[in-house]
């Protein structure tokens, strides 16, 4: 077998266990759900059918950070810490989809435009939006809790006081730290001051995603297979710039993306209001009619395709749209240097290595 097959085999086998897992462990609580009321059976098909699909991208970074480690393949510590991975990032996805007002999540509808579709075809009592929404965010809080479940699963080396259990906690406080920050920007961005917007925008994307999309993971994993403090350093040198070139394209794809290939809505991130990286730099490019534009149609509930247009056209033509790819080029390179200085064996060097560049020039 050669070493890319070798690697390819390794890594569908990782990914084909955290499923398993996924499906065994949901299964268990179903079964404790169900008995309570088999009315809850919604609420766990809307996790079962979120888990389902996905990048499994954080489950990777955990992997090859414990196979870089010296982590034996495959072993079940990882799996459930992939399993891990998966619930919170199932619950982010729920809660995020609500503070966006998001209708769409690959493809489909978001969680809560499930509910509210179910209270309308049961044609229940009351407002089917708020129902959509409380359902959702339930939905996303049994998420947490299960992530939780799982993680405790790992036994030792995940008890409290652990290396892995500090960056597992750290990683759900930061989360929620960067949401908030990205709202508050969202209804204050405009009365502050202007010059900051980007730092402003770079560091919501640090704590709000680039952190726990690449660099948690990956530490996670060599925590768990006892990776010394330096090679920790390593990994954090390359996962998190990673992390935030992976963010930067994912505000890109938001605005630019296909709807085909991304599975959202053209210009989503526009009618949703997003003070991204992007939209900074262009209210600091743009001229001061246009920076007036953006203000005033940004996140508009009623953003016509010609209003996302001309939002498109000024982030464009005002440099912001080059200026975020060049973040995403340097970022990139900086990832990609830091690999080269880990002392990992060739393996888990070349999955990271692909990792990163399927992240940096993802089209979805």
């Amino acid at each position: 077998m050669t070493a890319a097959e070798q690697l390819r085999h390794e890594q569908a086998d990782f990914v084909a266990a955290v499923a398993g897992e996924l499906t065994g462990f949901l299964a268990s609580r179903q079964s404790v759900m169900s008995a309570i009321s088999p009315d809850i059976d919604p609420i766990m098909g809307s996790i079962s059918n979120l888990v389902t699909g996905g990048k499994r991208l954080r489950a990777l970074m955990c992997y090859w950070g414990w196979r870089g480690a010296g982590g034996e393949p495959a072993a079940q510590q990882v799996v459930t810490a992939g399993a891990a991975l998966e619930l919170f990032q199932a619950a982010a996805l729920i809660h995020d989809d609500i503070i966006d007002r998001s209708d769409t999540r690959r493809g489909g509808p978001s969680v809560h435009r499930r509910f509210s579709d179910l209270h309308g075809s049961q044609g229940w009592a009351l407002d089917s939006e708020r129902f959509g929404q409380a359902a959702a965010i339930l939905a996303g809080d049994l998420c947490l809790s299960f992530s939780e479940e799982a993680f405790t699963d790992i036994g030792e080396r995940a008890a409290a006081g652990s290396r892995a259990r500090l960056i597992f906690n750290l990683m759900r406080a930061e989360v929620m730290a960067g949401q908030y920050l990205d709202i508050l920007e969202e209804v204050a961005g405009p009365a502050r001051d202007r010059a900051g917007a980007v730092s402003r925008a770079q560091s919501i994307i640090r704590f709000k995603s680039a952190k726990y999309s690449t660099e948690h993971p990956l530490a996670l994993g060599g925590a768990l297979a006892g990776a010394s403090d330096d090679l920790l350093r390593g990994y954090s040198a390359f996962a998190l710039p990673l992390g935030e070139a992976f963010q930067l394209r994912d505000d890109v794809l938001g605005v630019f993306g296909d709807p085909l290939t991304t599975g959202k809505p053209a210009g989503d991130d526009l009618r949703e209001g997003k003070r991204t990286v992007l939209v900074a730099l262009a209210m600091d490019q743009a001229t001061a009619e246009e920076a007036a534009f953006i203000d005033s149609r940004l996140g508009s509930p009623d953003l016509s395709e010609e209003d996302v247009d001309e939002l498109r056209r000024i982030i464009e033509e005002s440099g912001a749209l080059a200026a975020t790819e060049v973040l995403i080029s340097e970022f990139g390179a900086a990832a990609f240097e830091a690999l080269e200085a880990l002392p990992l064996v060739e393996l888990p060097k070349t999955a990271l290595r692909r990792l990163a560049e399927a992240t940096v020039s993802r089209a979805s």
